[in-house]
């Protein structure tokens, strides 16, 4: 049945699915995984890179955490040429904001007015939606540290704790059961490898797979920081989770 109203993005079928929306979804979910954790005193994201040989040059820029203004960062799953398009949009509109009022751009105005751009993406013919979903963290002054997830169709909504990406169920359902409310950055940073090292696809879970970003408020500025590789081992030493995956804690 699908097969007749599956060619266009603009058709609904009767049972009232966007077909192509849908695909989308699907091919974010051979993704590498993504999970943000929203902390009392920061957010938290961390993502699987899929090293798909070991003869690819790891490149020295991070592969799923992307800044976007000194308030902003974003975690991505998908097709990374579809992501980069919209990260540059959401830095421009950013910055515009930014020139425009002399201040920072509200988080959530920033995320809805990119899910906008997504949206379009499935109501005009011709166009096929951004596969592409992303965990945005920030801070603003109206509401702090705030979490949020987008996906292909342009919706989005505000998280204490989200998955995207491959295994995204299983590592929401762990979430549910292991987040708590007051969760320090520290507390969110080993949640978040903990559920990374029993949903994702490789046996073991090592720095050269990991990437992690914290969006946190330090002598009055917000920063954004990305992990190196060094202290990536040393948290998971520090956890207990550089064994493989199936041992793991």
């Amino acid at each position: 049945m699908s097969r007749r109203y599956d060619s266009r993005t603009t058709i609904f079928s009767p049972e009232g699915h966007l077909y192509q929306g849908e695909y989308a979804m699907e091919a974010i979910g051979n993704a590498g995984t993504a999970i943000g954790i929203l902390s009392k005193d920061g957010v938290v994201l961390v993502g699987e890179k899929k090293v798909t040989s070991k003869l690819l040059q790891t490149s020295t820029s991070t592969e799923k955490m992307y800044k976007i203004d000194d308030h902003v960062a974003c975690a991505v799953a998908g097709i990374m040429s579809d992501a980069n398009i919209l990260i540059n949009t959401a830095r421009v509109q950013a910055q515009r904001y930014t020139f425009s009022y002399q201040e920072p751009m509200p988080v959530e105005h920033l995320v809805q007015s990119l899910c906008d751009t997504k949206q379009g993406y499935t109501q005009f013919g011709g166009l096929r939606p951004f596969g592409v979903s992303f965990l945005f963290a920030g801070w603003d002054k109206n509401y702090g540290f705030q979490l949020y997830m987008s996906d292909p169709s342009g919706n989005y909504g505000g998280w204490k704790a989200a998955a995207i990406g491959a295994n995204n169920q299983a590592a929401q359902s762990m979430l549910e059961q292991d987040y708590k409310d007051e969760i320090t950055r520290e507390e969110a940073v080993q949640l978040a490898l903990k559920v990374l090292s029993k949903t994702m696809d490789s046996t073991s879970l090592t720095s050269d797979k990991l990437e992690l970003a914290e969006v946190f408020v330090s002598s009055g500025k917000v920063k954004y920081q990305v992990s190196s590789s060094d202290s990536l081992s040393k948290l998971l030493v520090k956890y207990g989770l550089n064994q493989p995956a199936a041992e793991a804690s």
